[in-house]
């Protein structure tokens, strides 16, 4: 007899990311909150080094790999949020009655929830505005707003210097500032050499989307905050050309997947041998020629041959990236549109009925005689985050960290010296973050022990067991709120992923079908022209499968929920999967076009299919996608 499956709320509570130990992350974290705390208590200015090492245990909690450059945005642009809403927080604390006070936080609460839904930065600024509100509310101190503000800034600045600063392992390959670009760049041509093992094999579509993340993160890298538009360095214009010089070896091993015929074995040596130069900073040496026997193998030949030189050029001139087209206004829209307004009011709701809650039980001596009320509407904050996971899960999983968090600290307070043991304590879960992020239960437990440890050190007694029922609390107020009906339709973050998916692939169909109605010349002026002609298509195309990636995530996040939300999305899963085989199969045209000329029939036959497909799934799940050309 086969056993029951396991649904998918609980798979994902019990499933944890596997890796290697990210040691310098480690490392930063052991360098970040436990001697910060340890400063304030040298320098007699506790309560500023509370928030500075809560601040480098948030920014800890967002250190993760990549570029040096892209960490500045990706822990500075949260950092700002969380010492504004710690300005605010402790101004209006003050200010204000407990009426009004909750008003103020819902309203913050709404705000924080629409900026969210723009991406990963402002759900992760979203976040910490939050929990910096509830602890200037929550945590009354004799600093003023500003000093505390400024005490939240230098603990995430101090996590960054370290971040900038540090080396990190196989750094000392070329300019250690670019390690993790370098990194990025080469697992890129990896990932193309591991799609061309797969072609025509079970493994190839997991190894299309490994592709697509491995090009996601490397422009991430290489992409961070500058202070000019053009690379300052050789190093760092050899990285950007070796970038480039992958995008058309993805192009053709994407052509080759979708044709589904497997390649030899020769064809993935030259882009393993591509990594391996990166990696080390050196010349390609002769790289093995596929065969050219079919458009897309010929187009993997002519991308090795232009890659090979971009590799032993000494300055390869400035490329300049594929960058996303996200303006100002495509981030407002992302914050006032479906998804954010219908997030906003949920995080709204929660931190809003949380404060109330947490207030009247602080009134009310629940708490017992302490001061700080924050760690119900904080815990509210975390638990809302639908980045984090299906809510079912998301709440198992704080339940479970929390519980087993507070026991183990209870266990080591009644052990360890004061303050000397509690401050060792801090810098111990400090290095633990970066590892305990795999999984949202270990994450809990680790920063659970870490805050009461924080608590004790700043003169609070025991608080282990109201921690643990301000939790519970407030996984039962997150789970009803995420279950109420909201004006709007359910389901709009989804769906509005899905639509920005389907627009982008319509820009990129439109182009490639547009060369070949512009000119009949295409394939010619494809093998002899320069690099950068291309550069249109592949931004498009890049677009395209990166907005595709990001519905896929929202949607698999939707799947796992419980059946009463669920069902909302239902059908979302298969519109995705027809429009990504729709880029797929516009990837494949493309190169067809570049060394023919024309559109092969075939591929015209195809993308009619796809896209009378997309219809028929556009109709069941209720998506409104923008009309798909088949001319031009």
């Amino acid at each position: 007899m086969s056993r029951p499956a396991v649904p998918l709320w609980l798979a994902h509570a019990l499933r944890a990311q596997r890796g290697p130990v990210p040691w310098s992350a480690v490392t930063r974290g052991a360098l970040a909150a436990g001697p910060l705390l340890l400063a304030g208590v040298l320098a007699d200015r506790l309560p500023t080094g509370v928030l500075a090492a809560i601040a480098a245990m948030l920014a800890g909690i967002n250190d993760r790999p990549g570029s040096r450059r892209a960490s500045v945005r990706r822990l500075g642009v949260p950092a700002l949020a969380g010492a504004f809403g710690l300005l605010t927080g402790t101004y209006a604390g003050q200010a204000m009655a407990a009426v009004p006070l909750t008003v103020t936080l819902t309203l913050l609460g709404l705000v924080a929830g629409g900026i969210s839904a723009v991406g990963p930065v402002a759900s992760a600024a979203g976040t910490q505005l939050l929990v910096g509100a509830a602890l200037g509310a929550g945590m009354p101190a004799a600093e003023s707003g500003w000093q505390r503000a400024l005490a939240f800034l230098a603990g995430a600045g101090w996590l960054i210097l370290l971040r900038l600063a540090l080396p990190t392992p196989g750094s000392l390959a070329g300019d250690f500032r670019f390690d993790g670009e370098r990194q990025a760049v080469a697992e890129v041509y990896d990932a193309v050499a591991g799609l061309l093992d797969a072609v025509g094999g079970e493994q190839a579509a997991g190894r299309r989307a490994a592709l697509t993340a491995a090009l996601d993160h490397a422009q991430d890298a290489l992409a961070g905050p500058r202070l000019r538009w053009y690379a300052g360095s050789a190093a760092e214009r050899r990285l950007h050309a070796q970038y480039a010089a992958a995008l058309p070896l993805a192009e053709a091993a994407t052509a080759l997947y979708w044709a589904g015929e497997p390649v030899s074995v020769r064809a993935a040596e030259a882009p393993r041998r591509l990594a391996a130069a990166v990696r080390g900073n050196t010349g390609t040496g002769p790289l093995p020629a596929p065969s050219r026997s079919v458009p897309a193998l010929r187009a993997l030949d002519d991308a090795l041959l232009r890659a090979a030189e971009a590799f032993d050029r000494a300055d390869s001139g400035d490329h300049r990236l594929p960058a996303r087209r996200r303006s100002t206004k495509d981030a407002a829209r992302a914050a006032v549109g479906t998804g954010g307004r219908e997030y906003g009011l949920r995080v709204a709701l929660c931190f809003g009925a949380s404060a109330a809650i947490a207030q009247a039980l602080h009134h009310t001596r629940w708490y017992g005689h302490h001061q700080h009320w924050y760690w119900l509407p904080a815990t509210a904050v975390f638990l809302v985050k639908p980045d984090l996971g299906p809510l079912a899960s998301r709440v198992l999983c704080r339940a479970a960290g929390t519980v087993l968090g507070a026991l183990v600290f209870a266990g080591l307070a009644a052990l360890l010296p004061r303050p000397a043991g509690l401050i060792a304590l801090v810098a111990v879960c400090g290095a633990l973050v970066p590892v305990a992020t795999r999984h949202f239960a270990a994450l809990t437990a680790v920063v659970t022990v870490l805050v009461l440890a924080l608590i004790m050190v700043g003169g609070e007694p025991q608080a282990s067991l109201s921690r643990i029922g301000e939790t519970l609390l407030a996984c039962a107020l997150v789970l009803v709120v995420g279950h109420l009906p909201m004006p709007g339709e359910r389901g709009g973050g989804v769906r509005a992923r899905l639509e920005a998916a389907g627009s982008a692939a319509q820009a990129y169909l439109a182009h490639v079908l547009g060369e070949f109605g512009e000119s009949g010349q295409c394939g010619e002026r494809g093998r002899s022209g320069e690099f950068g002609e291309r550069a249109e298509r592949w931004v498009l195309r890049r677009e395209a499968y990166r907005t595709l990636a990001e519905a896929r995530t929202a949607i698999a996040l939707a799947a796992a929920e419980l059946p009463a939300l669920a069902r909302h999305t239902a059908g979302t899963d298969a519109v995705a999967d027809v429009l990504e085989r729709l880029v797929d199969a516009t990837t494949a045209c493309a190169v067809h076009l570049d060394d023919t000329g024309r559109p092969a029939p075939r591929h015209m036959d195809q993308l009619a299919e796809l896209l009378a497909e997309l219809e028929k799934g556009r109709e069941r799940a209720a998506i409104r996608l923008p009309a798909l050309p088949l001319a031009g």
